[in-house]
């Protein structure tokens, strides 16, 4: 999205990453295939997806439901509006119900007010070391492998 117009791009879901289900013993397999630079770790111990987020993921993308890739948002994290008359404002993501709210706060009276986000048009908010903040997940068998 521009500010003067939309337009429609194929790129990407996971830029960068192959999803694999394999045994860990045939690993070293994945990692000689060209391209392939490392298979995603916590730890120093592969981090293997969730059975059912990779059958979510399966079922929305059969179902030809309109995907596209987003920065990783997660309830309680710090985010920033991009655009809209609330840009650059920042807070804390919630969720109400089925809406996703930005929770301003005003430090100086310690009082603070939701306001109701489109997902469109947030952004997390690096840490202090320019990193997006992410979660980890683990468990099953679905490797991400980077690239």
């Amino acid at each position: 999205r521009w500010k003067d117009r939309n337009k429609c791009v194929q790129i990407p879901l996971f830029p960068g990453y192959l999803f694999v289900r394999i045994d860990l013993k045939n690993r070293l397999q994945v990692l000689r295939i060209p391209g392939v630079a490392e298979i995603v770790q916590f730890m120093g111990v592969p981090a293997p997806l969730p059975e059912r987020e990779m059958q979510t993921l399966r079922t929305g993308l059969a179902a030809n439901l309109r995907a596209e890739p987003f920065a990783y948002l997660k309830v309680g994290r710090r985010i920033r509006i991009r655009s809209g008359v609330l840009e650059g404002a920042e807070g804390i993501l919630v969720r109400k119900k089925s809406s996703l709210r930005l929770v301003l706060s005003i430090d100086l009276i310690m009082r603070s007010v939701a306001v109701e986000v489109d997902a469109a048009d947030i952004e997390p908010i690096p840490d202090n070391a320019g990193r997006w903040r992410a979660g980890h997940s683990s468990a099953d068998h679905h490797l991400p492998v980077s690239n």
